[in-house]
């Protein structure tokens, strides 16, 4: 067994190079676990999100595996790109193979957050995918635009705050989805959540432009179905309880068309869980071990 454990207190965070079509920007990540584990899972954060969120279940699972978690541009501790139009699943798919190309595996298994999930499905359905392993924390391949509404509603223009406890307040607001969490996990998710700007105020930590590429074209359903139909990955599909992002049917449909997937539901929380507790993390790493012997595409 690998048991290179490291704490996410002295997680010391690492970059890589990648490029687009302006010139070259740093991808921040963070590297858990023993590096010569063949075994690789990959976690990619939602739209507004960053590498940070899986500290608690990148812990964990690296005790048997090595577990990658990366800001992709825009967000946390990777560079801002200078046309924000870029900031779309063209760009994301360069970056996403850059972090891979770093592990040196052939093969990885990957777990995304809403968009990070999106850019999982996008890499599965591949040819000669380097996913082994999908899964999907609250996304699929069916997206209401009411849930899109929603979001548009609050990315690209976060308010400034004077003091962490009002952003802390407002981050418990716009990301009330991810579930029941502790005043401790509240505290976390705002220590890395958080941008100081000049003013000495405190804001939201993703570049705000990141909403040019999401809102430059009307608002409309996302269909995805063709994408989904071309993946043949075991897939772990996680879905909130509540969740007005990844609806009941579109779920039951996975499930029906894809003979490799398997629903996990998450009470209590709606878009998207924050999969920060153990009984999440412990059905993860259960699919996981399950999943990994018949994972490998000969």
């Amino acid at each position: 067994m690998h048991c290179n454990k490291k704490s996410p207190h002295n997680m010391k965070t690492q970059y890589v190079t990648s490029c687009s079509t302006t010139g070259l920007h740093h991808l921040a990540y963070t590297d858990w676990g023993d590096i010569e584990n063949p075994d690789i899972l990959i976690c990619s954060h939602g739209l507004t999100r960053n590498k940070h969120d899986f500290d608690v279940l990148a812990k964990k699972l690296s005790i048997k595996r090595r577990v990658i978690c990366f800001d992709l541009p825009g967000r946390g501790e990777s560079s801002w790109l200078n046309n924000k139009l870029a900031y779309d699943y063209n760009q994301y798919t360069v970056d996403a193979l850059m972090i891979i190309a770093r592990t040196g595996a052939n093969k990885v298994s990957w777990l995304g957050t809403s968009m990070g999930g999106l850019l999982g499905m996008a890499l599965a359905s591949l040819e000669n995918s380097p996913i082994k392993q999908l899964i999907l924390n609250d996304v699929g391949p069916f997206i209401p635009k009411s849930a899109l509404l929603r979001i548009a509603d609050y990315v690209g223009s976060p308010p400034s705050f004077d003091t962490t406890e009002e952003l802390e307040s407002y981050m418990r607001t716009i990301y009330a989805g991810f579930g029941e969490l502790t005043n401790e996990q509240w505290k976390q998710l705002v220590q890395y959540g958080q941008r100081v700007l000049d003013s000495g105020q405190f804001t939201l930590n993703y570049d705000p432009g990141i909403a040019q590429a999401f809102k430059s074209k009307p608002l409309e359903d996302i269909d995805l179905w063709p994408v989904w139909n071309n993946i043949e990955q075991p897939t772990l599909i996680i879905r909130g309880e509540n969740s007005d992002l990844l609806e009941r049917p579109t779920a039951k449909r996975m499930t029906e068309t894809h003979i490799k997937s398997e629903l996990l539901k998450i009470p209590n929380t709606a878009h998207s869980p924050a999969l920060m507790n153990n009984t999440d993390i412990n059905a993860i790493e259960r699919w996981l071990d399950k999943a990994e012997p018949n994972s490998f595409i000969v």
